[in-house]
């Protein structure tokens, strides 16, 4: 190991310099005397230029048996060159193969998604997957900086557990010494407890949830962010959600401008999202914008756009294809690129053809009483240009320790928070109920078994106060925040229906 190993990030301290970098091949081109090695560290990427008549015969040997992700060490003199990638590029004096890699499975070419999901653990290496990562990495730093600021302190609930917290439905159930256990759907009400002994506290931990759901928004583990704050209510607890993310946002937008340019990321929602407060919509409101006709008419129009976007696209790629024939190398390469390009787009078009009309149906007969479902959520968000704030439920489809809202006790004291562009619920949360003899009669009524809850209670019986929380999803959120299709490139080894490898 060379003690003077540089970073590819901080080329620009060292220009003019001798540098060495350690690191993968991740493309090659060249000739007989001369290579361009795109040397790939982790923390970036350079060019390395590996001329024969400036490095030893070894090193250029080296240089020419290299193949993509092999290891590779390289000495060379920092170059300015606003053409490369990082405006830096490395001059080799000297080149040493660490590890000869085989033939690599991930090329240039398309793959299908099970073949990467397969290879999820080489497919990391690729740029897109690194920003992705590097941006989830952003966000966790961004939360706890935004909670420990704030005089919260961190807490770890237990993964194993005697209780469900979300619904028994959703338990992955596991023998525990010959007594049942399960792995934890939220660390909620343990963070309860640990807000009666501190204040405001947060929790940043593993939940599992065993839901047969195959949608882009569903994986069965996954990582959660639960405060639980004493003396708060429904409102402040909005305020406190609100907060989170616009910082989330801010940081991001300020740090990762390189990787949400790379993912190709429009950034305007994003901006939105820091520019003042999220709208509030009550959930009778919320109903009410669903089964409008200006809703409908929304949708008509966005059917018709896309339909005309669909004729537009096609004809492009037909005239294409037809002097692809006549097209130069250059320019055969062009027309290919683009035609995957057209392709993607052209599918993404057929899939939301397929789902508005049935989006449009289910909005217009949407039930008061009912939840959100995804289309539905995704159908109201097209209203508002940021995020937005839903709040007092139908508290018979909230859990069993959501407040009842005093003014009307069909309502429950609960707020979700919707991202835009059709990512939906990121944040879940609300106000928690303090009588013990309401909590007992709702544990009853959910068919619970009480003696599971006892410690539970004895948060009522002990020094009881107002408090609230809230769940905030870290991939939802890396998905909306990155402008992803699925949360399933937003964790390194995502956990699917059907999927518990690699």
């Amino acid at each position: 190991m060379i003690d003077s190993v540089t970073a590819v990030r901080d080329l620009a301290q060292h220009e003019g310099e001798t540098v060495t970098l350690q690191g993968w091949l991740y493309n090659k081109r060249g000739s007989k005397s001369l290579y361009f090695l795109i040397l790939r560290d982790g923390t970036g990427l350079a060019q390395c230029v590996v001329n024969e008549e400036q490095v030893d015969a070894d090193s250029f040997e080296a240089a020419s048996a290299a193949t993509q992700e092999s290891a590779l060490r390289i000495t060379g003199t920092v170059v300015a060159d606003e053409r490369q990638v990082g405006g830096y590029e490395v001059q080799a004096t000297a080149v040493e193969l660490l590890s000869l890699a085989e033939e690599y499975p991930i090329s240039p070419k398309a793959h299908g998604v099970e073949f990467l999901m397969n290879n999820r653990h080489l497919w990391l290496r690729s740029q897109r997957q690194w920003a992705i990562m590097r941006v989830r990495n952003r966000i966790i730093q961004s939360i706890h900086a935004f909670f420990q600021e704030d005089g919260f302190i961190q807490m770890d609930p237990p993964i194993l557990t005697g209780n469900a917290v979300e619904g028994t439905s959703t338990l992955f159930e596991l023998d525990y010494f010959d007594e049942p256990a399960y792995l934890t759907q939220s660390g909620q009400l343990y963070g309860e407890a640990m807000a009666l002994a501190h204040g405001k506290i947060y929790t940043f931990g593993p939940t599992f949830r065993a839901e047969k759901s195959k949608t882009r928004r569903h994986l069965t583990e996954f990582w959660m962010i639960e405060p639980e704050m004493a003396f708060y209510d429904l409102d402040m607890d909005m305020t406190l959600a609100e907060g989170l993310l616009q910082r989330v946002a801010t940081d991001v937008l300020r740090d990762c401008a390189d990787e949400l340019a790379l993912l190709e990321r429009d950034t305007t929602a994003l901006q939105k999202a820091t520019e003042g407060g999220f709208p509030r919509v009550h959930y009778s409101e919320a109903v009410e914008i669903l089964r409008s006709d200006e809703t409908q008419q929304m949708l008509d129009a966005e059917i018709s756009d896309l339909e005309a976007e669909q004729a537009a696209l096609t004809t492009e790629r037909d005239e294409n294809r037809a002097r692809y024939g006549q097209a130069k190398k250059g320019e055969k390469r062009r027309i290919d690129a683009r035609e995957i390009a057209i392709n993607g787009r052209l599918d993404e078009i057929e899939e939301s053809l397929r789902n508005l009309p049935q989006w449009k149906e289910s909005a217009a007969n949407f039930e008061w009483g009912n939840d959100f479902g995804g289309s539905d959520e995704t159908v109201l968000t097209k209203h508002f240009d940021r995020p937005i704030i839903v709040h007092r439920f139908p508290a018979a489809i909230k859990a069993f320790y959501m407040k009842r809202d005093p003014e009307d006790d069909l309502l429950a004291l609960g707020m979700d928070v919707l991202a835009p562009e059709g990512y939906g619920e990121i944040v879940g949360g609300g106000e928690r109920a303090t009588d013990l003899d309401f909590l007992k009669e709702q544990i009853a009524a959910h068919s619970l078994p009480q003696e599971v809850f006892e410690w539970y209670l004895d948060l009522r019986r002990y020094g009881s106060v107002p408090h609230a929380g809230f769940g905030l999803g870290l991939e939802r959120t890396v998905a909306w925040v990155c402008g992803l299709p699925h949360v399933r490139e937003t964790i390194p080894f995502p956990r699917l229906l059907g999927r518990l490898n690699p």
